[in-house]
Order: structure tokens, then sequence, then C-alpha cells
């Protein structure tokens, strides 16, 4: 990395030793702010999963058919695009760490409604605004921990607070299902709560914006290196930070956004499924119990985080051999879309334990949506970056917004209706849930195959980069 000094002339030289103590220093920090930021993206992951677990009790209780439980999971997402491609904008201007406060704050104090009794009503006001204020959540994280990591030892760590989503609905899953037993499904929200203030008092203390917030000069040794293999139409990666700003929106009409759109929009898709319908599911047409519920509900979860790991080595190692992120994360993401495709359209061909079995495996092959994310930022420098990766997931997020209303909706259509509080679903019944939720495993593996597709095809940042700086930067 190129240190740079106001004047070379008039400051005296940092020697090497306290150069490498001051770098080795940085580096501790950054992990440190890495690891916070996997917190964060856990307590996200475990609010969005928190619905699920709760759902064979909170409907009969509050009245609620599959239909209209459905459009509560939806309602999540709402105000989820909205308020994340404003916050993106904002932190083009103001620091991550305090937008990131303000996020865990307001997930905190919002699940205490229903702890205290909330109807209804209540819990679709919650989740509505919830949603909004977690929108931003995952562009907000990856941009924190890019102002961390040099351009091309950004992959792992990427991919690392990713981890942290997949990890969320494993660490509550088991975790809730205990409350829910012992106390009552009301303390799912309020446990939830008082982990959210635990995390915003820490990241007070510890959490900050890092050395590449500012714009860096690009590493010298390796942009030489890269520049000899780089494709004249792309810029060099190691360089990306250092882009002046364009006129964004040309970007987002770019085809590069949209296969980013509609790759992430096929993960959504998923995720608003795994969130809202997963654990019923299993219970009613597979017929576990709910601490077996609990338990099988991980599976999917735990194999997205040793996907997102395993393509975080893998894109890590590709970046620092000189290849592209197109390569190194663009194409990873997209073969582990189609793997996940063509094993969701293989589910409603089985049953029991190799349903689940391919259940658990296509849904942890679609957690991968921050690795979009991710890419999609190295077409613009470090301050339009939240705002290219805030909007793609705002508008990506609608996957989930169709997703847990339209199961819902086939569920109904096709003769579900929710028992009375305490009494098991009839053979009837469960065989009308099967019907409706394998006619949407089939169209959630055709939009998997057409996501990862693209993003094959078409996510290339680097190229999208050059384009925008020919024709369409400001400075």
């Amino acid at each position: 990395m190129t240190i740079v000094t106001p004047d070379d002339s008039d400051v005296e030289q940092p020697s090497t030793t306290s150069r490498r103590i001051d770098l080795s220093r940085m580096s501790r920090r950054a992990w440190v702010i890495t690891g916070l930021l996997v917190l964060f993206q856990i307590v996200a992951f475990a609010d969005k999963a928190v619905l699920g677990l709760v759902s064979a009790d909170a409907m009969p209780e509050l009245g609620l058919s599959a239909t209209e439980f459905g459009f509560i999971g939806s309602s999540f997402f709402f105000l989820y695009a909205l308020v994340s491609i404003v916050v993106g904008f904002l932190a083009a201007k103001f620091p991550v760490k305090w937008i990131l406060f303000v996020m865990a704050l307001a997930w905190a104090v919002l699940q205490f409604p229903m702890l205290l009794g909330g109807a209804a009503a209540v819990l679709l006001v919650t989740r509505v605004l919830l949603g909004g204020a977690e929108g931003p959540a995952t562009a907000m994280s990856l941009t924190s921990v890019h102002t961390w990591f040099a351009p091309r030892r950004r992959a792992l760590p990427s991919n690392l607070v990713a981890i942290g989503s997949t990890l969320g609905p494993v660490i509550a899953a088991p975790v809730l299902a205990w409350v829910i037993t012992a106390w009552g499904w009301r303390w799912a929200f309020g446990v939830l709560g008082i982990v959210g203030l635990i995390w915003m008092a820490a990241w007070l203390i510890l959490g900050a914006d890092g050395p590449y917030r500012e714009q860096q000069k690009a590493e010298t040794d390796e942009d030489s290196a890269d520049g000899a293999d780089a494709a004249a139409d792309e810029v060099t990666t190691s360089a990306v930070d250092a882009q002046q700003p364009v006129v964004v929106w040309r970007a987002f009409a770019s085809l590069c956004f949209l296969a980013a759109v509609i790759g992430g929009a096929s993960n959504f898709w998923v995720q608003g499924f795994l969130t809202t319908w997963l654990p019923q599911y299993l219970g009613t047409v597979i017929g576990l119990s709910l601490q077996e519920v609990g338990t099988v509900t991980t599976i999917p979860w735990v194999l997205g985080a040793l996907v997102l790991l395993g393509l975080g080595v893998l894109g890590q190692r590709m970046l620092a051999r000189g290849h592209n992120a197109h390569r190194s994360i663009a194409i990873p993401f997209g073969a582990a879309a189609l793997v996940a495709g063509v094993c969701f359209l293989l589910v409603q061909l089985t049953s029991g334990a190799m349903s689940v079995a391919l259940l658990s495996l296509a849904a942890g092959c679609s957690l991968a949506y921050p690795m979009t994310a991710s890419a999609i930022g190295y077409s613009v420098g470090t301050r339009q970056r939240p705002i290219m990766m805030a909007t793609l997931g705002g508008v990506a997020s609608l996957g989930a917004v169709i997703s847990p209303s339209l199961v819902g909706w086939l569920m109904t259509r096709a003769g579900y209706v929710s028992p009375p509080k305490g009494v098991k679903p009839s053979p009837e019944m469960a065989a009308n849930m099967a019907d409706g939720v394998h006619l949407a495993f089939t169209i959630t593996g055709i939009i998997l195959l057409v996501g990862g597709a693209l993003c094959i095809a078409f996510l290339r940042p680097e190229r999208l980069g050059s384009a925008l700086q020919r024709r369409y930067a400001r400075g």
C-alpha cells in the first residue's frame, strides 16, 4: 500500500518498523470490526427468521389465515427497498458507523411491542418498520468492511460478513424454539430486542470507519502486475477505489447492474420463503416436532455459511492471483445459484429425507446474495459504493416481497386452511400445503437458473467501471 503524506519533502518519513506496526494494528482492528459486522448480520437475520418460528402459535392466537400471515411476512420488505436506497445516498455523505448504530437501535426498540401484547395490526406495523430499518443492513455492513481492506483483499472478509446472515437463523432457530416452548412465542421478540441493545452498545465503543473510506492510491506493485493482464476495456481491479464519481443513474441502467438485481432477487425470493414458511412446511408436510423443526431449519443456513466460506476463500485467492471480480466473485455466485435452481426443481419429485436434503442444499446455495453486492461495488469509487450496494439490495429485495405472499396464496388456492390453535393439520390439509409449496418450488427453481446464468454472463463490474469512467465521469 502506498502511504501518502501531505508533503514528502517537509514531513519526516516514519521508519519501516513503525509503518509495519501501524499496519499490523490496523489489520487487527480491521478483523475486530469484521467480527462485529458478522454479529450485526446475525442479529438482522435472526429478526427475519423469528416470524416463521412463531407462525404455528401466532397464527391461531392472532386469528390469521395463511394468506394473511404470508402478507405479514411480505410486509417486512415493503419499506426495505425505499429505505435501502435512501440510506445508500446518506452513507455517501455521513460516517457508516453512525448509520449502523441508528439501525441497531431501531431494530431493538421495534421488537418490544409484540412482547408487550401487540395484536395482528401491531405485528404488521412493526414488521413493516423493522424491514425498513433492516433494509440497508447488508449494504452498510459490506460498505463498512470494504473501508478496512484493500480491493484485492475484500473477497474473504465480505463473505465472512455474509456468513453472518446465514448464522442468524442457525443460532436463532434452536434458541428461539426453546424460548417459545419455555416462555411463549412473544418472548422470542423480546429476546431479540435485548440482544440488539447489547450489540448497539458494543458498536458504540468499538465501531469505526476504516482508512479506505477515503479514495486511496492503488498499490503500485499490484497495479503494474495487473496492468499487463487487464483487458483494455476494464478498470484495474486494485485501482477501483480511485475511480472518479460518475452519473450513477447510468450505472443503474446497465446490463451489469440488471444481472446483479435479478441474481440477487432470486436469493431474496428464497429468503422470503425460508423465513416465513419453511418451519411450518417442515412441521406440517414433513411431520417434524417444533424442536425438530428448530434443529432442521438450521441446516440450510449452515450449508449457506459453508458455501460462502468456500467461495470467499476461492475469491480471495483468485483476486490475489490477478483475476478480476467477475471471475472471482460473480461467476462463483452464479454457479451456486444454478445448483440451487436445479435442486428446487428436484425437491417435489422426492419425499422424506431426500426431500429435506435437496431442499437444504437448494436453500444453502441460494443464500449468497451479498456476493452480488460485493461484486457490483467494484464498478465505482469509494464514495458511490454504498449507493450501488444499497440500491441493488433495495431493488433485489422485491423478490422477498413477492415470495411469502405468493406461497401463502398458492397454499390457499390448493385448499389449505390453518387449523385452530393446538390442533394438528389433517392429512388432507398437509397434502394441500404440499401442493401449493411444491408449485412455488418450481417457480423458485426457474428464477434461480435465470439469475445465476445472467450473473455469469453479464455481472462484469470492472468493465462497467471502465465504461462509466470513459463516458459519465464527473471529475
